[in-house]
Order: C-alpha cells, then structure tokens, then sequence
C-alpha cells in the first residue's frame, strides 16, 4: 500500500464533515465533494500494484481529484457555506504534491 493511502482516508474524514455542512447551503457542490474525495482515494488505491502505465494513470486521476476536492472547498468557502480551514487546505495541498511526484 502506498504511504499516503491512510492519510488521504484521513483526510476524507475531515472532508466529510466539511461536505455534510456543505450540503445544507448546496447539496450538488457537497456530492461533489464527497464523489470527487472517493476518486482520490479509490485511484490511488488501485494505482498500487498496476502495471506502470496503469498506476501512472492512476495518479494523474487521483491527483485530478484531489484538486477538484480543493476546488470544491475553495468555493464552499467563497460562497460563505463554510470557513476553509487552513490545516485541511494544507492535507489537500500536500496529497496533491505527492500525487504528482508520484505520476511523474
């Protein structure tokens, strides 16, 4: 398993939350969230162990992802449904730096 399995799940915990107070102001930008969170994770989960043409696909997916998740909190907080806390902001910035070390 790839060391940042666990703490992308991690961070889906915190984004979870985020998504559920989300969902009282915009519940499609929360579906959103939550289908786009999944993907980072399931992606790069199956990223391990695949031929290296398929892993690198992978990545590149889940690193697609992890920056919509971002995306995703940038607007919640743009909108006022939520405040975008900068230690979450940080976790997604960092999957997101590791995702892309690890596909190129």
């Amino acid at each position: 398993m790839l060391r940042i399995c666990p703490f992308i799940v991690e961070t889906l915990r915190e984004v979870g939350g985020l998504a559920r107070e989300i969902a009282k102001y915009d519940a499609d930008l929360a579906r959103q969230l939550r289908r786009a969170g999944a993907s980072v994770a399931l992606d790069t989960a199956e990223a391990d162990g695949a031929s290296a043409g398929n892993e690198r696909m992978r990545l590149k997916t889940a690193l697609g992802s992890a920056r919509e998740v971002r995306a995703c909190v940038d607007v919640a907080d743009a909108f006022a449904y939520v405040g975008a806390d900068a230690a979450l902001i940080d976790r997604l910035d960092r999957i997101c730096a590791t995702l892309y070390r690890l596909s190129r």
